[in-house]
């Protein structure tokens, strides 16, 4: 396993960072259990870096998994937060889920971010620098799907860590294409930025070309990491293989996706404004989601207020 340094943040990360958001109820919504014995396997083979979300409810099987574990581990979480003190109760939140007293990496969880995200997020951004003050985060980040908010990103010096989506195939990229988010990533880079990424298998859609769609991701220059959602102690060893160099041969694809009940949807449209990558559209006055453009994010089962979206 190869640890890369986190642009100036002083962390060392493993390449192959633990993806918690497929495995929490968003997705699979996998037992406590089962979530902390899949990423306890990951720490014992290497992984040091964990990236989770509020949102994910996977706080707790990460917890578990920590304890005992004889290794720093860096965590870094998120928060769709906008107002200071919204953020100071998921900064609490996480601490007291987690049971620890530091997150090392807290981000302001911004998918469909603008580059005035920092306007847009004020109070949430300045309650992130005041809890690295006081030394309960260590570095502020944003997670994002936009180029222009990896550029802005770039520019302010109080961010760190930036992490952005990228894959071979361009997929869900918000206003621009893969080229020109390879081209903020650099401006990242030059900056200083810590920089890792997500979607590098456009949530499972890239799953067939794994090896290009993993090498594409792995040589962009200057990342420190790769984020790669888990879901089962298979994909684990897989994963491990690979980014020790070994060969672990074709990897095993599986079907999965969201589905709308149709009886259950009121047809609101919430879901449409959730979706990052347009893959909702309303049909006769129900939601319809396209596979074909799906990344699996789950976004859009947060807002429904019917829970009429389900993974199948």
């Amino acid at each position: 396993m190869q640890y890369r340094q986190l642009g100036r943040t002083g962390m060392k990360v493993s390449e192959l960072c633990f993806g918690a958001l497929p495995m929490g109820p968003r997705q699979k919504n996998i037992d406590v259990d089962t979530c902390t014995r899949i990423i306890k396997k990951a720490l014992d083979g290497g992984v040091n870096f964990i990236d989770t979300a509020q949102i994910y409810e996977t706080y707790e099987p990460i917890r578990r998994a920590l304890q005992g574990h004889n290794r720093e581990v860096v965590i870094a979480t998120k928060s769709s937060a906008t107002t200071y003190d919204d953020m100071e109760q998921a900064i609490r939140e996480a601490r007291e889920k987690l049971a620890v007293d530091y997150i090392h990496i807290f981000h302001l969880h911004a998918a469909r971010a603008t580059a005035n995200i920092f306007e847009e997020r004020a109070g949430a951004f300045r309650c992130l620098l005041d809890a690295q003050e006081k030394g309960l985060i260590g570095a502020v980040g944003l997670s994002t799907h936009g180029v222009a908010a990896v550029r802005k990103a770039a520019t302010v010096k109080e961010i760190e860590v930036i992490f952005p989506l990228l894959n071979i195939a361009g997929m869900g990229i918000i206003d621009g294409s893969r080229e020109d988010m390879l081209a903020a990533i650099a401006v990242a880079v030059d900056a200083g930025k810590g920089v890792y990424l997500m979607k590098a298998l456009a949530g499972g859609n890239l799953l067939g070309r794994y090896h290009d769609a993993m090498a594409f991701a792995r040589q962009v220059p200057g990342i420190a990491a790769v984020a790669v959602g888990m879901v089962n102690e298979t994909e684990v060893d897989y994963n491990l293989g690979y980014f020790n160099g070994a060969d672990p041969g074709p990897v095993e694809t599986s079907t999965k996706g969201f589905a709308v009940v149709e009886s259950v949807c009121s047809g609101d449209g919430a879901c449409l404004q959730a979706c990052t990558n347009e893959a909702i559209t309303m049909v006769n006055g129900k939601a319809r989601i396209n596979p074909d453009k799906c990344l699996l994010c789950g976004y859009c089962t947060e807002v429904c207020p019917h829970f009429a979206i389900r993974m199948i």
